[in-house]
């Protein structure tokens, strides 16, 4: 059970932490600026983790690499400096990420039925149904 829950209780922490870092950079700061040290962090928790969790060898590991981790890093300075410019675009932070997910649920879906054969059935429907209707409560005025 727990090495079930603990990956999403991993990503819900992070998630929060990354909410609250995005909503209190410094508005002089330029975003991609910023992000150059995110990611230069990054990579060096992500190296100290690869050797404490028992890697042997970062030089073997790259030569699996595919177009995977380029695209990937790409797409992740798009989200993060999509929020940093959301928020000072004037989005709250507890709209902007519940409206952000439940559009990425609509593309996920389509996605999954799409590239992978995923069924669509009424559950995600109706689930989609709901979060249209979420959508439109939190947009209200």
């Amino acid at each position: 059970m727990l090495s079930y829950v603990w990956p999403i209780a991993l990503v819900v922490l992070s998630s929060v932490i990354y909410q609250l870092c995005t909503k209190s950079a410094p508005e002089d700061l330029n975003p991609l600026a910023s992000l150059t040290v995110t990611y230069l962090v990054g990579a060096a928790v992500s190296a100290v983790m690869f050797y404490a969790l028992g890697g042997k060898s970062l030089v073997q590991e790259y030569h699996r690499l595919n177009w995977v981790p380029f695209v990937l890093g790409i797409s992740l300075v798009g989200l993060e400096a999509g929020f940093i410019y959301a928020f000072r675009a004037g989005w709250e932070m507890s709209t902007a990420h519940l409206v952000m997910s439940a559009l990425l649920e609509f593309a996920l879906i389509a996605m999954g039925v799409l590239l992978f054969q995923e069924a669509l059935t009424w559950n995600k429907l109706v689930g989609v149904a709901v979060c249209l209707a979420g959508l439109a409560l939190i947009n209200m005025k």
